[in-house]
């Protein structure tokens, strides 16, 4: 396994929209393994395949609790199949979008489907964090970031601090 390098906005192949996976080989899962050591090590508890530069619809995400037993899901070609009237708020950060957190409003309750590293089909309904996670995250495939569900003003202002951060980082570098 390998912690691979994460995206950050703005960034073009993270408004890019990922590709179905035709076959789950051992390069599919390769790249599950290395997602799940990625996400956990930055620390995270949702990453998509563009945040780590390729641009196959591929989604891992665990929600457990600091000290509970992990559960690592691997999702290729999730999708969402309903979604609940009812909404919640979540105040949402992302590993692509550092130190940026925003509130977000989502349906409550998702029922999705995926396959998953044997390429078998599942489907579950999900509610709380793991349902905000799972939007989230197939919103990553679909080239959408968090910060497209707010307002233009307070996107832009997110994405003016990471584009300064950035700046700042390349010229320390120099």
């Amino acid at each position: 396994m390998a912690c691979l390098p994460i995206i950050i906005a703005p960034n073009s192949v993270l408004k890019a929209k990922a590709k179905p996976v035709a076959t789950v080989d051992d390069g599919i899962r390769r790249l599950i393994d290395d997602m799940l050591e990625t996400m956990y090590a930055a620390p995270g508890i949702g990453l998509a395949a563009n945040q780590v530069g390729v641009l196959q619809r591929v989604v891992v995400l665990d929600v457990s609790r600091d000290g509970e037993k992990k559960e690592p899901l691997g999702l290729i070609n999730p999708e969402v199949v309903w979604q609940s009237e009812a909404l919640s708020t979540y105040n949402e950060g992302c590993l692509s979008l550092p130190e940026q957190y925003a509130d977000v409003t989502r349906p409550a309750e998702v029922e999705f489907r995926w396959l998953d590293r044997d390429g078998r089909r599942h489907q579950r309904r999900a509610d709380g964090l793991l349902a905000t996670c799972v939007q989230h995250e197939i919103d990553h495939l679909n080239g959408i970031l968090f910060v497209d569900h707010l307002s233009a003003l307070k996107r832009n202002i997110i994405l003016r601090k990471l584009a300064k951060a950035q700046k700042a980082k390349e010229e320390a570098a120099m």
